[in-house]
């Protein structure tokens, strides 16, 4: 994993750097240096009393990094399974559900609950703490989301993500009415200069696109309901795109904060379409999933803009 080093963390100790972006402790980024696993701009560093300066790109080799016990399967974890085969399993995440094991979750999350239905993903070719994942959603949206099955099926999917050709489409409603009914929105996306562990639109930052179309536009507040689909998968890309161009989601307190929350426990965005080649088949093939409850409620409770002259 390869990391550009933001205003926010000028001058910061390697060490400290290196357990914020893998997610390990201090001392076991200690253990990642003195192993020779981490470089800066290309060169080899073992002492995490380096002082870091913005702009530099801090590498960590991933397999130096501490190996931990696999997460322990979990039964009582709720998901709706969409589909599933040898090769994949498509589920139907609810909102508040953490995708994998994470420093402050380290428990109760979907692949603990994977587990317990499908104990072979333990021997998925990847991340220990993360079999078969290869794309995520943040915990507080709710939607589809593919998991791998098998080494060759971990090892197409993610090809299809990291070359963008899988394709994924969300439902928003965010503050404001967009001036017009369809954009994309072209943004380099990284590191918060202000706060490493949010998202910014930033230079340095990595490409990324979004389009939208505006669906349906209400009134009192003044909202907005969009389609919104990836042509890149940057962490919280969706969020941080709309709220730059001053339309963030309702629920959201990280990129909305300030704005009423309208009665919503969490931002207002589900994955409702995926598309992707199955990686047995080569076939192209398309799942959907219907708005969540809780958005239901939500936008019932909306009136629409009367358009008429």
């Amino acid at each position: 994993m390869i990391e550009e080093i933001p205003a926010a963390l000028d001058g910061e100790r390697l060490d400290r750097a290196v357990a914020l972006i893998a997610g390990i402790s201090r001392s076991a980024a200690t253990q990642v240096l003195a192993r020779e696993g981490v470089s800066v701009d290309g060169v080899r560093v073992t002492v995490g009393t380096r002082r870091l300066r913005v702009g530099e790109r801090v590498a960590i080799d991933v397999d130096v990094l501490p190996r931990s016990e696999p997460p322990a399967p979990d039964t009582s974890v709720e998901f709706d399974l969409v589909f599933a085969d040898d090769s994949l399993i498509v589920v139907d995440k609810p909102a508040g559900l953490v995708v994998h094991p994470a420093p402050g979750s380290p428990e109760g999350t979907l692949v603990n609950g994977l587990l317990s239905r499908y104990p072979e993903l333990v021997e998925v070719h990847g991340d220990t703490l993360r079999p078969g994942i290869v794309h995520r959603l943040d915990a507080g949206s709710s939607g589809l989301l593919v998991v791998a099955r098998t080494t060759e099926a971990a090892d197409s999917l993610g090809a299809q993500f990291r070359d963008h050709s899988a394709g994924r489409t969300y439902r928003a409603v965010v503050w404001g009415h967009p001036s017009a009914a369809q954009a994309l929105i072209d943004a380099p996306i990284g590191a918060d200069p202000g706060d490493p562990l949010r998202r910014a639109v930033t230079s340095p930052g990595k490409s990324a696109r979004t389009r939208y179309e505006v669906l349906a536009r209400y009134v009192e507040p003044d909202l907005a309901e969009l389609r919104c689909t990836l042509e890149t998968g940057r962490t919280h890309q969706i969020r941080v795109h709309l709220a730059a161009v001053g339309h963030p989601l309702v629920g959201d307190q990280i990129y909305g904060p300030g704005r009423p929350l309208l009665g919503l426990a969490r931002p207002f965005l589900h994955a409702v379409e995926l598309s992707l080649r199955h990686p047995a088949t080569g076939e192209r093939v398309t799942w959907t999933s219907a708005l969540a409850p809780d958005l239901v409620a939500f936008r019932e409770g909306l009136t629409p803009l009367d358009v008429t002259p």
